[in-house]
């Protein structure tokens, strides 16, 4: 469950908030989308759920715990982001990508290799043909995939998906 309380985010020199007074709750097991025109809030409210963006004031509760006093780091090892622009790690293979949040969480290697295969078969991207190549090596549109399975590798209870399909082409966004 997240809820967000009275959440603003004001940027210093702006006249008007990027957020305002944004109270919201999502149940468990829910899927929720923030509609809107561009510059309205919809990535700033979800830099600011992870701790990537602070909030000017308000609350963020993650599973009943107020997380704008947690350590950021780790509040951002469960919960899964795919941002726009991707962000994939130009210099690790797309294997090493995905393995990033299990190993922070300390997962062993045969778990981690497994859950790498089982992700990167749940993207449509075969294991054997693209884990050990780097991400220059792929389309966007794998580039995409590879984030969305990043996102996933740590088994979040939390998925923030910032535009996660925009250079995924329809036919494989309809998968």
């Amino acid at each position: 469950m997240i809820r967000l309380e009275n959440l603003r985010k004001q940027y210093p020199k702006e006249p008007k908030p990027a957020v305002d007074d944004l109270t919201l709750e999502i149940p468990e097991g829910e899927i929720v989308i923030l509609v809107g025109p561009s510059g309205c809030g919809k990535t700033t409210t979800m830099k600011m759920i992870n701790r990537i963006i602070e909030p000017t004031s308000g609350r963020i509760i993650v599973d009943d715990k107020d997380v704008t006093n947690e350590d950021p780091d780790q509040l951002r090892r469960r919960i899964g982001y795919v941002i726009q622009q991707i962000g994939l790690f130009p210099h690790m293979t797309i294997a090493e990508n995905i393995a990033t949040v299990p190993k922070l969480l300390g997962w062993d290697a045969k778990r981690i290799d497994a859950r790498i295969d089982e992700l990167l078969e749940t993207v449509s991207m075969a294991p054997e043909t693209y884990r050990n190549r780097y991400p220059k090596q792929l389309s966007g549109g794998q580039r995409q995939r590879v984030g969305v399975a990043r996102a996933l590798s740590g088994d979040p209870a939390v998925m923030l998906m910032d535009e996660p399909f925009g250079a995924i082409d329809p036919i494989t966004r309809d998968r």
